[in-house]
């Protein structure tokens, strides 16, 4: 890169943020994100004024965030109530905010290292990063989708998540990505030892991965993916088709295979505690030992009278994960607690209804969030003892950290989705993630969705099957067991934090010895 090709940095901000978002699903290219990162940290270390700074770590974000979440606007054609064109305008909003976490990040970067000089720019800023990351997932309600780390997965790199998490993760792309500017700036012995000990990270994380060491002895599973369009989802002339479908690719059962049956997320229209002959219907698709776990709506009513009669209307909703039996009974119930801006309820109603903004799900009532995670024990059946199940609905699987209960540790997770909004880019990287908590929690992990990408994991992270986007099919296989517990399941996100303070304490201790 030559100094006058730096001299317009902004730009080259936005170049490098644009190649980054390659380096995740579906595309995959780590080594050009690497690269990119790579860009900005010299970009960073170019920059003369904290604004400057700042805006480096912003225009790489915002051009990050607009092409890795261009799925969002897909959402908004499936909806009449707002014009379909403002999709893209909300992917550009959103990701004005959320280039703000790289421009702290950078910014406190360029603060500490002008303040002293002598501090080490790699652990800094990948300590830096990694809080800002941690931010970025939990203020204001949190966006995680796609933190660095990602881009490791499947490398042998994503391995080291037992001990560090996703965002301990992000700040390994980050040292990688020092080296690699050490390197070009041919400064050896600054970038040679730090990907020699990636390379032998990455080498140690495939061993242990050979083809018999996740046994799948596990009892009896379906996994349905009906390929049911958003466009169809709603419309009600549609609904005992769809039944049909979703029935035929259950299969039929059998008394001497007890199994457990996953359907997806809000896989039918009916409300299953009020509506016995929906219950009746779906508990008729089961043999005498299955258990049916199905997404669905718990609906809360109101009354209100007037005079000559009383109103019945919806006054909240849970979206709900059902855990339904072969004698129509519903024995479990999950509620999503993580809940989606604009998608399960409006913010600041009040304001935003009156200028025509409504959520992309029909309907004016909001959803509610659940008490968070908890494990649901699914009753015993012939050849099968009772389990312990965790769920987390769609878009909860990503936020690392908050996916199971830690005090009562359950033996798989149950991920229901709908990803049939997200268009070609949004499912792949939403599997992604669900990949990268299965290695984090080393815990199986079984995904439904109407349109793809259905799949079991395993507690490595592998895809041991799955119906591939767009494709109608069912997945027949035997639950893999859990592997025991990792350093992360004990203390999830105390971990990333820590190594990043640890970062931070080194630049400094590394700068004192300097003085």
């Amino acid at each position: 890169m030559t100094g006058k090709a730096l001299r317009h940095p902004l730009p080259l901000a936005l170049i490098a943020g644009s190649v980054a978002a390659l380096g995740f699903a579906p595309l995959g290219l780590w080594p050009l994100a690497l690269a990119a990162l790579a860009l900005l940290l010299l970009l960073a270390e170019r920059a003369r004024t904290r604004k400057a700074a700042f805006l480096t770590g912003w225009c790489f974000g915002l051009a990050h965030f607009t092409v890795g979440l261009n799925w969002i606007a897909h959402a908004f054609t499936y909806q009449d109530a707002m014009p379909h064109w403002f999709g893209y305008g909300a992917v550009v909003a959103l990701s004005l905010y959320l280039a703000v976490w790289p421009g702290l990040a950078v910014l406190a970067l360029h603060i500490a290292r002008a303040r002293c000089p002598q501090l080490p720019a790699a652990p800094l800023a990948a300590g830096l990063w990694v809080i800002a990351e941690y931010g970025r997932a939990t203020a204001f309600t949190g966006f995680a989708w796609d933190p660095l780390g990602l881009i490791w997965l499947g490398t042998g790199v994503d391995q080291a998540a037992r001990w560090i998490g996703t965002y301990g993760l992000s700040a390994l792309a980050i040292l990688a990505a020092a080296a690699l500017l050490a390197l070009g700036q041919r400064r050896w012995r600054d970038g040679l030892p730090t990907l020699a000990g990636l390379a032998l990270l990455a080498g140690a994380g495939h061993l242990p991965l050979s083809a018999g060491d996740t046994p799948s002895t596990g009892p009896a599973i379906t996994i349905v993916q009906p390929n049911i369009d958003q466009s169809d989802k709603y419309d009600a002339a549609l609904d005992q088709e769809n039944f049909a479908k979703l029935a035929r690719l259950t299969g039929p059962s059998s008394p001497d295979r007890p199994r457990l049956v996953f359907w997806p997320e809000a896989a039918l229209p009916a409300w299953l505690d009020m509506e016995p002959d929906w219950r009746a219907a779906l508990a008729g698709l089961l043999g005498p030992h299955d258990l049916l776990m199905t997404g669905g709506v718990k609906v809360y009513l109101e009354e209100r009278p007037h005079d000559l009669y009383t109103e019945r209307r919806i006054k909240g909703a849970r979206n709900s994960a059902w855990v339904l039996t072969p004698d129509a009974r519903l024995v479990a119930r999950y509620d999503k607690a993580h809940l989606v801006p604009y998608g399960e309820y409006l913010p600041m109603r009040a304001i935003l209804q009156p200028l025509g903004l409504s959520r992309l799900v029909p309907g004016d009532a909001d959803f509610w969030p659940g008490p968070g995670p908890r494990s649901l024990i699914l009753p015993a059946g012939q050849g099968r003892g009772a389990l312990k199940m965790g769920v987390q609905i769609c878009y909860e699987i990503i936020f690392s950290g908050q996916v199971v209960d830690r005090k009562d540790r359950p033996a798989f997770l149950y991920n229901p989705s709908n990803d049939a909004w997200f268009g070609d880019w949004g499912p792949p990287q939403h599997l992604a993630q669900a990949r990268m908590r299965a290695i984090e929690e080393a815990m199986p992990i079984l995904r439904s969705t109407p349109t793809g990408i259905s799949a079991v994991i395993d507690g490595h992270g592998r895809l041991l099957a799955h119906v591939p986007l767009h494709r109608e099919g069912a997945i027949n296989a035997r639950l893999p067991e859990a592997l025991p517990p990792t350093l992360f399941s004990r203390f999830g996100n105390a971990l990333p934090l820590g190594l990043a303070l640890a970062l931070v304490a080194l630049a400094v201790a590394t700068a004192r010895l300097r003085r």
